[in-house]
């Protein structure tokens, strides 16, 4: 990681205006994120509020003229009480900072942050045509648990959605209810 950048807990004030362009961005020229109309600042804001209320984590990296260039997050995978030792994250790199690390980074740091909460599984729903995202979470020990083929459609294509699981040794003494 470049030494400029510092790991930072994520804001609405601070930081929902970047997030805003960089979800945008996703949106609009990739198929990393299966919307197709870009959020607003209302969005964002409601966004942070929800992960806020929930207490998820957005961690973002930010260089020290207060650029920020890569985030993640988590959140419920599903909402059903049997799930709740299970979350879903999402990691987004700036544009013209992408293929440094910091996506590795980001989802280094969301791990390290599910195992501190006790989470037992993180899951990682990733178009499968997105080569870098699937070799990153194979570097990093997820495993891909499935695959659903064509639940998505954008940019005129049939997209397949890969799953990626990993298994954290948390909680260690976890309870039904």
């Amino acid at each position: 990681m470049d030494s400029d950048l510092s790991v930072v807990e994520c804001s609405y004030q601070r930081h929902g205006g970047q997030v805003l362009e960089i979800f945008n961005h996703a949106i609009l020229t990739s198929t990393a994120l299966y919307d197709y109309a870009p959020r607003d600042l209302q969005q964002i804001e409601t966004w942070f509020s929800n992960k806020l209320t929930g207490r998820w984590p957005i961690l973002g990296l930010e260089s020290s003229s207060g650029e920020l260039r890569a985030f993640g997050s988590y959140g419920p995978f599903r909402n059903f009480p049997a799930y709740k030792y299970t979350v879903e994250h999402s990691v987004y790199v700036a544009e013209g900072f992408r293929g440094q690390g910091l996506g590795q980074t980001i989802l280094k740091l969301l791990i390290d942050r599910a195992r501190q909460n006790d989470y037992h599984a993180m899951i990682g729903a990733i178009d499968a045509n997105n080569s870098a995202s699937c070799a990153l979470h194979d570097k990093l020990g997820f495993e891909l648990v499935g695959k659903l083929p064509q639940v998505g459609f954008k940019f005129g294509n049939w997209l397949d959605l890969a799953l990626y699981q990993l298994t954290l040794n948390t909680p260690d003494k976890p309870i039904d209810g």
